[in-house]
């Protein structure tokens, strides 16, 4: 069956140089390409963490594979093709910006992906493939270059007098360090920015934490924000 499918294909360009074996080298390569890629991908969805997945950054990690194996394909060791493409290629810009540097990573991997692809390396990019895969497991075991530091800023606001040695005696009991950032005063109205650091905050002594400057007489309201881009787990 797949003999019969090939000579279909080679019948339908048979007015150009591919072969038979050609054409079969170029599915492989596309294909494995576009498997791999998709792999590539479901891992990304899988170990990213933050506020800025986005879905078209799936769809692209698994069609850039496959575009720079028919790049590579296209190329095949002729020098004109490669300076024709590359002076094509100059005139694309990206502009859109690269939020995490895991991001550029994947981008890397699926790039490589498809110049072995292209290029009929289908061994090694099946092997550094697993070699990424199972480094990408050990380090999402061991929660490497993970923090024990946790960065917030803290807001506090209230009417009337601003009380100062129970709001630093609360911080303290709970934090390692804090510094004030800013502090507001409106008529009776106050408000006191801090930029505090945990060492270990769980969700029942954060509500702890809360609830302490929540129950301070004069505060308002109490509010504490991770300012990174992507949030701590």
């Amino acid at each position: 069956m797949l003999e019969s499918l090939l000579d279909t294909i080679s019948n339908l360009f048979a007015g150009s140089a591919l072969t038979s074996e050609d054409l079969l080298n170029i599915l492989i390569s596309l294909f494995l390409a576009i498997f791999i890629s998709f792999i590539v991908s479901q891992i990304y969805k899988n170990t990213h963490y933050g506020m800025n997945y986005e879905q078209s950054f799936m769809i692209a990690l698994v069609l850039l594979g496959p575009i720079v194996a028919a790049v590579m394909l296209f190329i095949q060791g002729n020098l004109v093709i490669s300076l024709a493409l590359v002076g094509s290629l100059s005139i694309i810009r990206f502009r859109t910006p690269i939020k995490d540097s895991l991001d550029m990573i994947y981008l890397f991997w699926v790039s490589a992906v498809g110049i072995g692809s292209g290029t009929y390396n289908w061994t090694i990019v099946v092997i550094f493939s697993l070699v990424l895969l199972v480094a990408i497991a050990i380090l999402q075991f061991v929660k490497y270059g993970h923090s024990h530091n946790r960065y917030f800023v803290l807001i506090i606001n209230g009417n009337h007098s601003y009380p100062v040695e129970e709001v630093e005696k609360i911080i303290k009991k709970f934090s390692s360090d804090a510094r004030i950032r800013s502090h507001e005063v409106e008529d009776q109205h106050w408000e006191v920015i801090f930029e505090i650091r945990f060492v270990e905050l769980a969700g029942k002594e954060s509500k702890e934490f809360m609830q302490e400057l929540q129950n301070l007489t004069g505060v308002h309201k109490v509010s504490l924000l991770a300012p990174q881009l992507a949030l701590p787990v």
